[in-house]
């Protein structure tokens, strides 16, 4: 199911609620996308070397990014811009707005994720908690809590997830069984194993680096295993699924994949499904924007 935005504030002459997110291009080092009717020109790396294939359309764009740094910058844009607007993914709702760090609030190569969420929950014979770590403002989160799962919802910045909690609420989920966490990842995981806590399920989108709130340094390289293998302890004997997405350079599906076998013993017991996520042109152009790492435990 594809993302359909709802209307825009400021906008509402102007958008359908039948609209899609479109990428309409990317090259040269950058992508334009269509959120509803709002276009939006930010840095692609990795497509620097590549041409774009319809250079009439950048010209149209409502907002365009431009990083200062690694982590900020500013946007040139119209000056009638709505600061935010919803999208919608069938019955959950997202609020999106122009972040300094060139982000939105929804990656859209995501959302090829959530249904299948949707269904390992559907399928499943009894109650579900999910752990779902790096977890955002909430897209998976409120795919798993809208088929019925308990969701522990844990990110590092205090902002995201009161973002994540308005989106819920957007989204008619406010009541839901979603626990909201601020806290560094991997304190927090190392902290329920102490607890005796357990999940079902695991979900996790890591960057390459960050930092906690407290000032805590995450690097993949490092402290992925070591994540992994506390999630592992988590769902002992019991785990359903897990969903593994990284964006990191050197890291692909095979050893990515290999990762989530050293960590999980259970492993065995089920299948993986693992690629790239992709977004595409209608040209059918196809840009990768990370890697899925999916496992499910066999059917009883």
């Amino acid at each position: 199911m594809p993302l359909v935005f709802d209307s825009l504030v400021g906008f509402t002459d102007r958008v359908s609620d039948k609209e899609n997110y479109q990428l309409l291009d990317f090259g040269e080092g950058r992508k334009l996308e269509q959120f509803g009717t709002l276009r939006l020109d930010r840095p692609c790396p990795g497509t620097e070397a590549l041409p774009r294939s319809r250079k009439e359309l950048w010209s149209s764009a409502d907002a365009r990014f431009t990083g200062l740094s690694a982590n900020a910058g500013q946007w040139e844009s119209r000056s009638d811009l709505p600061d935010r607007w919803t999208v919608r993914y069938g019955a959950c709702r997202l609020e999106l707005k122009r972040c300094e760090s060139g982000h939105v609030g929804v990656f859209a190569e995501q959302a090829e994720n959530w249904p299948w969420l949707a269904d390992k929950i559907r399928a499943d014979r009894g109650p579900m908690r999910v752990l779902n770590l790096f977890a955002y403002t909430g897209g998976s989160t409120l795919a798993c809590a809208a088929v019925g799962a308990e969701v522990t919802h844990v990110d590092a910045a205090k902002n995201v997830v009161a973002w994540a909690r308005r989106n819920a609420e957007l989204s008619g989920l406010r009541d839901a069984p979603i626990r909201w966490i601020a806290e560094d990842a991997v304190k927090f995981a190392r902290r329920e194993v102490k607890r005796g806590a357990r999940y079902d399920a695991v979900i996790l989108d890591p960057p390459s680096y960050g930092h906690g709130p407290r000032g805590e340094v995450w690097r993949l390289s490092l402290h992925l295993p070591r994540l992994l293998s506390a999630c592992a302890q988590l769902t002992a004997a019991a785990c359903r699924f897990v969903l593994l997405t990284c964006h990191t350079p050197g890291y692909g599906a095979t050893r990515l994949e290999a990762m989530v076998r050293a960590a999980f013993d259970e492993c065995s017991q089920g299948r993986f499904t693992s690629q790239s996520m992709m977004l595409r042109t209608a040209e059918g152009r196809a840009l990768p924007g990370g890697i899925a790492v999916r496992w499910e435990r066999h059917s009883p």
